[in-house]
């Protein structure tokens, strides 16, 4: 499932996998800016609602044959918390 944050710097998307993983990125597909939040997770990526490009959680990089990517944030769960951090990786 995924949540979004709004923050100065725009919208993020939180997810979490099957496995209570949790992943930020960019609320926004590398394509036509889909909204990420609105797709479906799926092991460790994210499939955009518009055009069906997957994104890799991890590291906001399209999966092959496409190519693009969005900006992953450092995030942590404490204690049930959800803490984020908008510096992100890039």
């Amino acid at each position: 499932g995924a949540r979004v944050v709004e923050s100065a710097i725009g919208n993020i998307g939180i997810f979490r996998t099957a496995e209570d993983e949790i992943f930020a990125l960019r609320d926004s597909c590398p394509h036509k800016q889909g909204p990420l939040s609105q797709g479906i997770v799926h092991g460790k990526r994210v499939t955009c609602p518009l055009h069906n490009w997957k994104i890799e959680l991890e590291s906001g990089v399209a999966v092959a044959p496409d190519e693009g990517c969005t900006a992953t944030f450092p995030v942590k769960v404490e204690a049930g918390v959800v803490y984020l951090s908008l510096n992100n990786n890039e």
